[in-house]
């Protein structure tokens, strides 16, 4: 049986527009197209179930390097201008907190990058965090 003597079980179903079988190239196309159809559904499924990072990378999050906090009264706030200088309670050397939207997520130490910049080095990832309150 060549490929061209199909069965007549196998033959592809008559074509709504004009009444008669598809050619043998024109089923293996249409296959073709359902087959990626298949494959593109299946694809958004997973994507759906979260199996794909892909969807996630050009995510924004909120990252904060924690320097220190300071308790002072409205008055003074108030009194704040340019050059006014806010004391923090962490001192130089002293791990600096790394929270990413609202959860800590890491520790570090502050470095020098280029002339004038500030980077972090982290030091330790915290892997059980607890969000912050």
């Amino acid at each position: 049986m060549s490929d061209n003597d199909t069965p007549e079980s196998t033959q592809p179903p008559e074509t709504p527009e004009t009444g008669t079988q598809p050619t043998q190239g024109e089923a293996r196309a249409a296959a073709a197209e359902t087959l990626l159809h298949t494959l593109a559904s299946k694809q958004a499924e997973s994507d759906a179930d979260g199996q794909n990072v892909n969807a996630m990378l050009n995510v924004g999050l909120s990252v904060q390097i924690v320097l220190g906090q300071s308790r002072i009264p409205i008055s003074q706030l108030l009194n704040l201008s340019r050059g006014s200088v806010i004391e923090l309670e962490k001192k130089i050397g002293e791990p600096v907190d790394v929270v990413i939207n609202d959860r800590l997520v890491a520790r570090g130490d502050l470095v020098k990058v280029g002339d004038n910049r500030l980077g972090v080095t982290l030091t330790e990832i915290v892997k059980d965090y607890v969000p912050k309150r």
